[in-house]
């Protein structure tokens, strides 16, 4: 079954792959890809990177993309434009773990690009300690 794939995007190499390693354990049938840090070890994101990401892990059902902060938004939004054509890829405005857990999860299930979105947006209310 074709599934939406999800793209993780930080200033940070070693969070999006401790990202990716996590949520693959939780959903192996779902594919993702990161894009993360520079070259030499450092803090950043590439729009070039992102679009080789999206490229890697592409489906026709879509892409979500999850990212960190502000700068990362910028090149995810670059990078989708850099492509040039009518793939189905969005951003999702989530927390970039608690928004990917629930993504993966929705994509595990079959779902559209937009429930996944909506899925990984719908994390920014979760509580994650529960009200007396």
């Amino acid at each position: 079954m074709d599934r939406v794939s999800l793209v993780f995007v930080s200033h940070s190499a070693d969070i999006v792959k401790g990202i990716k390693a996590l949520l693959y354990e939780m959903q192996p049938e779902v594919n993702i890809a990161v894009a993360g840090g520079e070259e030499d070890g450092g803090i950043g994101t590439n729009a070039m990177d992102i679009q080789q990401a999206i490229d890697t892990v592409y489906t026709d059902k879509g892409t979500v993309i999850l990212f960190d902060l502000g700068s990362a938004l910028l090149n995810a939004e670059l990078a989708i434009d850099m492509a040039g054509d009518e793939r189905l890829v969005k951003i999702a405005d989530a927390p970039i773990l608690e928004g990917g857990y629930a993504a993966v999860v929705e994509a595990g299930f079959g779902s559209s690009v937009d429930k996944v979105v909506d899925a990984a947006e719908k994390a920014r209310s979760m509580r994650k300690i529960p009200q007396d």
